[in-house]
């Protein structure tokens, strides 16, 4: 039972935080696997060579500053609307693919939808800090959210518990946030629209708002 919670709290857990930052999430995992002090399932373990690490950490220091700028950090939000949420499904599937078959099916629909709720809750807040007018707002946000996807990966490595909880506690919040990330997407789409139609990206956020 205790393998099984490690299992599934690492699926789980490192498919949300996929949702808020995919490239740290493979980075942590792979340096976690390459360094000995985690050992990964078998479909992870590819997460350790230096090739997967190295792309995973040059994109993640791409992101790291593109997510600083604002509007800028909405449109790639968007882009990776189609990245990050079918990634968190594979990893929780190529975490759990040597246990039981109907449970990890289980596992790679959570991830998914966890990997979603993260990444919406994330793209709305980002799209509503990117109205106000001074950028402090959006990179305090950025680091929370790079502090919460490193944090947390560690976390669902080596603390199921607890990451479980967080968990829990993440989709209590959701559940009440759930109608303000599909008017913030909506939005978010809309404006991502506008701006690569040579539109000003938050008069058409506005608009659309």
């Amino acid at each position: 039972m205790e393998s099984l919670l490690g299992t599934l709290s690492l699926a789980l857990g490192s498919a949300w935080t996929s949702g808020i930052n995919l490239y740290a999430t493979v980075t942590v995992l792979g340096l976690l696997q390459k360094f000995g002090a985690a050992k990964l399932p078998m479909g992870l373990t590819a997460l350790d060579s230096w090739w997967v690490i190295g792309i995973a950490g040059f994109l993640f220091l791409v992101e790291f500053f593109a997510d600083k700028i604002p509007y800028i950090d909405s449109v790639w939000d968007v882009i990776h609307t189609f990245i990050r949420i079918p990634a968190g499904a594979i990893v929780a599937y190529a975490a759990t693919s040597e246990i039981d078959p109907t449970i990890s099916v289980i596992a790679t629909l959570l991830g998914g939808g966890l990997a979603l709720s993260s990444h919406g809750t994330k793209a709305a807040l980002r799209a509503t800090a990117n109205l106000s007018p001074e950028p402090f707002s959006n990179w305090i946000l950025s680091l929370v959210e790079d502090f919460i996807a490193i944090v947390g990966t560690l976390l669902a490595v080596l603390a199921p518990v607890l990451i479980m909880i967080v968990l829990g506690v993440f989709l209590i919040f959701f559940v009440w946030f759930v109608p303000k990330v599909f008017r913030a997407i909506r939005r978010l789409f809309s404006a991502a629209r506008s701006f690569f139609a040579g539109e000003g990206f938050k008069e058409a956020a506005e608009k659309a708002g």
